[in-house]
């Protein structure tokens, strides 16, 4: 079918049930469209007779996932709305890219030139060489860092010593980076760092939801620094790398993007779908039927279905399973969220006297900035910019500057350009500019996030699935790992 985009009022659905199997898939972002494809590929492999819907309220496929090619400085810039890569470490996106055969559109980060700074009293100060994440890995680096003060740096070498916490107990990031490496480790890596990737608020952050392999690396070491030495002294030995790795040629490194953006993502598996996409298709309901499930369409229409995947925030499946199941919708609706937003800038490289040698720059909330990070986009990835020219990306909103999200578009340059002059010492004239918000955008994985997300899926109807961002991980690798899941449930039910 390639791109076609139908349309419910000149395509109504049939009156009858089919004979195999019908899935609705809600929404069409990264998670829907794999639980798409998936759907369509497992049913292949297994012989078996199932149709599918997707149905996205928008008039364009992927969700947050956009990129937008802008003509300035004699060449285009290419401009992401929202994720500009994603992560290798988790393989599933690179597993859905072999499948549908872009590997040669992948583009990596420019490892070579990785340095990733932290403001410090105004000042960036590079994180030291040798700390993953959090954890210092190399002594003489860390010792030399101005970073971080010499009482400071002997708290974090205290881990060493720190007595495990060994059972599976939720507790905050702060909690947990102020119990193993202290307060000022908190403040000035782990917060605008650990935090600012799923722009929360460390004092509420659940360690198990995000980052759990520090809790692991603790339970199974008794320290987090001898944990990350032996992983980093394990991969050293493994002939392939990871397992992944060892099944795929393909050179990749720690984060990946496509040539044209991320938005080449979305575009090839929305290519691959066979089945019936629908753009601008709202639906306002869910019922329960004899034969099944009934899916109500905001036009009128209805359509049939033995399961309906809902890849939609967590308060709009909460809305639209309100009267079908009030007590999973009663916890879907408590799942939190914060909007957020970024000004993407693009200089003449003449105009900026800052040689922009790393991929850019974390903000601690202590220092009381009105942004909370800032990327140097054309240094982290190639193809970004025309020849002459730098892009720079400026995160704001979420957990710690929410705020800004309500200024005016004039004010919002204003603060932003006053900030990077004060921090990078950058006062030119851009030639151009693109500001996103995106409202309600980013689930908050608070303590006891799991948990929820059992309870939520124990009180869903036979039929009814949940998936996406606001469940069991928030990342793009994340998302299609949870459509694979989703849809293998489905093919095998």
């Amino acid at each position: 079918m390639g791109d076609r985009e139908l349309d419910t009022k000149h395509n109504p659905a049939p009156a009858g049930r089919s004979h195999g199997r019908n899935v609705v898939v809600v929404g069409g972002g990264i998670a829907g469209l794999s639980t798409a494809y998936y759907l369509q590929t497992g049913a292949a492999e297994a012989g078996l007779d199932i149709t599918y819907t997707v149905l996205e309220a928008a008039d364009r496929w992927g969700g947050k996932i956009a990129t937008e090619r802008v003509s300035a400085g004699g060449g285009e810039f290419v401009v992401e709305a929202a994720a500009d890569s994603f992560i290798n470490q988790k393989p599933w996106a690179l597993q859905l890219t072999r499948s549908i055969g872009i590997t040669d559109e992948l583009l990596p980060t420019n490892d070579h030139r990785r340095k990733t700074l932290v403001l410090r009293k105004g000042r960036p100060a590079p994180l030291p060489d040798g700390v993953l994440l959090i954890v210092p890995t190399k002594f003489m680096p860390f010792v030399r860092s101005r970073l971080i003060s010499p009482l400071g740096k002997l708290r974090m070498g205290l881990d060493l010593v720190i007595r495990a916490k060994d059972d599976d107990e939720d507790e905050t990031l702060a909690q947990f980076i102020k119990r193993r490496l202290g307060s000022e480790a908190l403040d000035r890596i782990a917060e605008p760092l650990l935090s600012g990737i799923h722009n929360a608020d460390a004092q509420m952050q659940s360690i198990m939801a995000t980052f759990p392999r520090f809790r692991e690396l603790e339970k199974n070491h008794g320290s987090l620094i001898k944990g990350m030495l032996a992983a980093q002294r394990a991969r050293a030995k493994a002939p392939g790398g990871t397992p992944d790795a060892a099944a795929d040629t393909t050179p990749v490194s720690m984060f990946s993007s496509f040539n044209d953006g991320t938005q080449t993502l979305v575009d090839a598996v929305r290519s691959k779908l066979t089945g019936d996409c629908r753009l601008k298709s709202s639906i306002t309901s869910i019922s329960k039927t004899d034969d099944g499930l009934c899916v109500q369409l905001g036009d009128g229409s209805t359509l049939d279905a033995d399961d309906v995947v809902l890849a939609t925030p967590a308060f709009t499946s909460a809305d639209l399973l309100a009267d079908l199941a009030p007590d999973a919708a009663e916890l879907l609706d408590t799942v939190r969220y914060v909007s957020t937003g970024t000004v993407s800038i693009g200089y003449r490289r003449s105009d900026v006297e800052h040689p922009l040698d790393g991929f850019g720059i974390v903000i601690p909330s202590s220092e009381k900035r009105r942004i909370n990070a800032i990327t140097w986009t054309s240094t982290k990835f190639d193809r970004r910019a025309p020849d002459d020219h730098v892009l720079i990306r400026v995160f704001f909103g979420g957990s710690r500057t929410p705020e800004m999200m309500n200024v005016d578009d004039a004010e919002l340059m204003d603060a932003v350009r006053c900030e990077l002059d004060a921090i990078m010492g950058l006062d030119a004239d851009p030639v151009f500019h693109r500001i996103f918000r995106w409202w309600r955008s980013n689930a908050q994985y608070d303590v006891g996030h799991l948990e929820k997300v059992d309870a939520i899926e124990a009180a869903l109807p036979e039929g009814i699935h949940v998936t996406g961002s606001a469940y069991r991980g928030v990342g793009i690798p994340d998302c299609v790992h949870q459509a694979q899941q989703t849809a293998q449930h489905i093919v095998s039910s």
